[in-house]
């Protein structure tokens, strides 16, 4: 029977669903590999071709490993929390989990229909109440946990209270907020149980504090900065603001070394990895008070100087100060002002009466700029002085403090010193509002000439006149030390994540409020789930969509105060929380009494190989590798790292088509289209038309008339009897109508074809255009490769007899070079290798058994389906496949024996003649002349002279 893919294609994924073929085992001898992509947010509008480009790459690789004895670990799941299904609750009524259910339907069936080895058995979804009951209990873990950085890891928070009992702050080296106390052990236990419990948290590694976040008042949410673009949401495009809210946070700024450092031991895209660098941005260098005066900070004595001699014992610092870090601490007497960022805690209280006006102005402009936005504009030289001033503490020389929203809030101090003879941006600015620039360096004509790589020698200093930079940097230090006004210290830029969204639909937090202070509900009562709502928007009074929940309180269950009701948090998880540790789930899915069983954890440990996007790198990736850190101190998990290697995949782009509309003379649109090669004979207009109604580049007519009503009536210009569209490669996307269905593909080509074709297209790291048009020859190539498996009649033909040098030469070839491509994820060259060794055994007539076995082997990593069939046609028990052993590579079948030498005759080449390596000249040339067919070019002379140069030529001279 011919090739009858959809028949075949439905009996294996059938039979691999009835027997769990792919399911992984916990414990097994074999060594274990454990294969993970990014599990897929399922969206409404399902898969289409570019998405399961890293699913297939990943599947072959767990299949090529099963083969090669592995015990593999091949999951699926779905990140099913999130924004989309919650804007269509908000529009139609219908609750996220019933949205969210009817688009994993669709997902499971789209990738069931592609025929990838998941262990199914194993599916988690991160809005499933067994699933987030673990999530919830690891934020659980993390509220009661702090970072002792003499340890260098996490610890529980009773380890902090005990030193607090016993020796109060001294000696406590800790990830914390600024605003500490310092207290004895004696002052800690005349604290209140409210007092200490406030101290705690502002300790502990997940906590509550005002934070500056992305406000969007028509989503009625927080959004993360990947979600704004130029001050609107992504989604919707709704305006976007800068705004003070009480969020939960994570304390991940804790782990910024361990961040850095980790990324020299994993196997990740080294782009990626400098992503992660820049994003966590560490910082050598010092802090600096800038001294303030009442008199000073009201915009009084605006002629007066401080002499800094009066400055060596810091006297008259007190609290009044703007600290501000800085990694050139050196270039410290070129700073002629200072910069705020405008959400300063500071900036009302030092802003004059007279200057009011106009910083409120400027703080309003800002709010409207997301915090990205703000740190990639680097052209920005707009600001608001103040009206206040602060003091270089060095030489007491007075600097007005301005606002500017090139600084930020979050990052270092909220403040900065500006050298605008030593940066770009400052002396930008000081040029825009007419500020002193002062040079730091005897360096003349360059705009900026505080730089340590350039000769030059310090000035305007004693100490440091005439010093190299290192030396400069270490005086400055030492001198800030010696007057109370600064150190050297360690700086990142990144920040602890905001951990809160004003959401429905996320994970609720396991807290509630008791004397305006967090506490989490008892373990025993996870999960929390989510309660019924009327609406899923926020309150009329502004709270988030859980707070319209009727009787949903929190109430004590045993103690003081038993039957009291208490409000819980309103806010939800954000959506990176289910992400960050749902590869541990997938070890023991099914667990209830802990997220992984210790077995579980200790057999897979950690994910051999993770295939996913880079668009991730900042957000996800980041998150997951702090929670795996933290899982570590806590004993829970047995690796620092989560993904030793990691592979970012391209995107598939689209390959849009064009009709070109007539426009008439007054520039109307006509219902007349111009094929692409007449278009600039005529004034037209370009239309994106649906690919699917394409086929290379030929448009199908009535279907387009039939594809919307408005073109029923179209009449077409055709070149050679046809309409050619126009081409263009973009992104992928309805409204360009590029968007390609794997359904229609498998529908048409099948499964197999869409797995190989998908690799053929380019390396799997790099973006590649969707092309149908070169589908069919993959399609042709799994044809052919069926008919080498039967005679002309269809009929299933294989022969026992022992195959040839050359069949046995063209496998191991293929043996050889399938295994170093899939060792090095090359999958697009071994398609290709494929196609030429099926060509090759098909002209060798090839249906040896020996040979054919092996070549499905090889294969079924990249067209499970049809070599499932193969297998089982060739007499092997359905269903073993997969657990089959790669065959081995033997490099003798490839050892050349024979040379097929060009003949010549008079300088002529007549003919090439396989003649055996082994042979010397001699023995060859009697092997030339003996062969009948040279004896006829030679018309029966005898040659005068015969030359050999053996492997290379036979010439003979007549």
């Amino acid at each position: 029977m011919d090739y009858q893919f959809k028949d075949i294609e439905k009996k294996w994924q059938q039979f691999w669903a009835d027997h769990q073929t792919f399911k992984a085992d916990n414990l097994s001898p074999k060594p274990k590999y454990y294969v993970m992509d990014m599990f897929p947010y399922p969206s409404g509008a399902g898969l289409h071709v570019g998405h399961p480009l890293g699913y297939i790459a990943s599947d072959i690789f767990a299949r090529y490993k099963r083969l090669k004895g592995f015990n593999v670990l091949h999951p699926m799941g779905y990140d099913s929390f999130g924004l989309p299904a919650e804007q269509y609750a908000i529009q139609t009524g219908q609750h996220p989990a019933i949205t969210t259910e009817d688009n994993i339907a669709t997902y499971r069936r789209q990738l069931d229909q592609i025929g990838f080895s998941f262990d199914w058995s194993r599916e988690v979804r991160t809005s499933s109440p067994d699933y987030y009951k673990w999530t919830q209990w690891i934020f659980m873990e993390l509220f009661n946990s702090w970072y002792n950085k003499a340890a260098d890891k996490a610890e529980a928070i009773t380890t902090l209270a005990e030193h607090f009992e016993k020796h109060g702050s001294k000696g406590i080296n800790a990830a914390s907020d600024e605003e500490v106390l310092t207290f004895t052990a004696d002052d800690w236990k005349a604290f209140t149980s409210e007092e200490q419990q406030k101290e705690l948290l502002k300790y502990r590694l997940t906590y509550l504090r005002e934070s500056t976040v992305n406000w969007c008042a028509a989503l009625g949410t927080v959004l993360a900065n990947d979600e704004v673009k130029d001050g609107f949401s992504e989604r919707g495009g709704y305006p976007v603001e800068q705004k003070k809210m009480m969020q939960w946070s994570m304390r991940i700024t804790a782990y910024a070394e361990r961040l850095l450092q980790g990324l020299d031991t994993i196997d990740w895209p080294e782009p990626l990895k400098e992503m992660q660098r820049n994003w966590i941005g560490k910082s050598v260098g010092a802090s600096v008070k800038f001294g303030l005066t009442p008199t000073l900070s009201s915009g009084e004595g605006a002629n007066s100087t401080k002499d800094s001699s009066s400055l060596s014992s810091g006297e008259g610092w007190g609290e009044a100060y703007i600290e501000v870090f800085t990694t050139r601490v050196d270039t410290i007497f070129g700073v002629t002002f200072v910069v705020l960022a405008p959400e300063h805690e500071l900036v009302s209280q030092l802003t004059t009466p007279e200057q009011k006006a106009t910083v409120e102005a400027y703080i309003a402009q800002t709010k409207k700029k997301s915090e990205l936005d703000r740190m990639a504009d680097t052209k920005t030289v707009s600001g608001a002085f103040t009206g206040s001033y602060v003091l270089n503490p060095l030489n007491g020389e007075k600097i007005q403090l301005w606002i500017a929203d090139y600084v930020l809030a979050g990052y270092g101090t909220g403040a900065v010193m500006a050298v605008p003879s030593g940066d770009q941006r400052d002396y930008l600015f000081a040029k825009h509002y007419n500020l002193p620039i002062v040079p730091i360096m005897d360096i003349q004509n360059i705009e900026v000439e505080a730089d340590p790589t350039k000769e030059g020698k310090y000035i305007n200093s004693d100490f440091i006149n005439g010093l190299e930079y290192k030396e400069a940097t270490a005086a400055v230090i030492a001198k800030l030390e010696e007057v109370g006004a600064g150190k050297a210290r360690v700086n990142f830029r990144m920040r602890d994540a905001i951990f809160g969204r004003q959401r429905y639909w996320g994970e609720p937090v396991p807290v509630y409020f008791k004397d305006n202070l967090p506490h989490l509900i008892s373990e025993s009562e996870l999960p929390l789930l989510l309660p019924e709502v009327d609406k899923y928007l926020p309150t009329e009074s502004g709270e988030p969509p859980l707070a319209r929940a009727a009787d949903w309180h929190y109430t004590l269950s045993s103690g003081a105060g038993q039957g009291e009701a208490f409000s819980y948090e309103l806010s939800t998880m954000p959506g990176w929380a289910g992400s960050s540790w749902y590869w541990y789930r997938y070890m023991d899915a099914h667990n209830e009494t802990e997220f992984a069983s210790k077995e579980a954890i200790e057999y897979w440990k950690d994910v051999d190989l993770y295939i996913g996007g880079s668009e991730h790198a900042t957000g996800h990736l980041l998150y997951s590798r702090f929670w795996n850190k933290f899982l570590k101190d806590i004993g829970k998990v047995v690796e620092e790292e989560p993904f030793k290697k990691l592979i970012n995949q391209g995107m598939i782009q689209g390959r849009s088509n064009f009709v070109y509309r007539l426009v008439d003379e007054e520039g109307r649109p006509t219902n007349t289209y111009v094929s692409h090669g007449l278009k600039d004979q005529y004034k037209t207009t370009p239309l994106h038309v649906d690919v699917n109604i394409v086929t290379n580049e030929i448009l199908d007519l009535d279907k387009f008339k039939k594809w919307r009503t408005e073109y029923e009536t179209a009449e077409f210009i055709l070149e050679n009897g046809k309409y050619i569209c126009g081409v263009e490669v973009e992104k992928m996307s309805k409204s360009k109508f590029n968007v390609v269905n794997p359904d229609d593909i498998i529908e048409r080509y099948g499964a197999d074809t869409l797995r190989m074709y998908e690799m053929f297209l380019g390396p799997l790291e790099q973006s590649k255009p969707w092309n149908t048009n070169g589908i069919e020859g993959v399609f042709k190539f799994l044809r052919k490769f069926w008919r080498l498996f039967h005679n002309d009649q269809w009929e299933f033909t294989v022969a026992n007899e022992a195959p040839t040098k050359a069949e046995l030469k063209a496998l191991h070839k293929i043996i050889r070079k399938v295994e170093e491509d899939i060792e090095r994820f090359s999958f697009n060259t071994s398609v290709s290798s494929f196609m030429i060794a099926v060509n090759e055994l098909t002209d060798l007539k090839c249906n040896k058994r020996a040979i054919l076995q092996d070549m499905v082997v090889i294969l079924s990593s990249y067209a499970p389906h049809i070599c499932e069939e193969l297998w089982v046609q060739l007499g092997n028990p359905a269903g073993t496949l997969s657990y089959a052993a790669y065959p081995k590579f033997n490099p003798e079948y490839l050892i050349e024996d024979d040379f097929a030498y060009p003949i010549s005759i008079n300088g002529k080449t007549k003919m090439n003649l396989n003649i055996p390596l082994s042979l010397d000249v001699k023995d060859t040339e009697a092997f030339v002349l003996a062969n009948a067919d040279v004896q006829r070019y030679l018309d029966g002379k005898a040659p005068k002279k015969v030359i050999v140069v053996k492997g290379r030529i036979v010439n003979m001279v007549v």
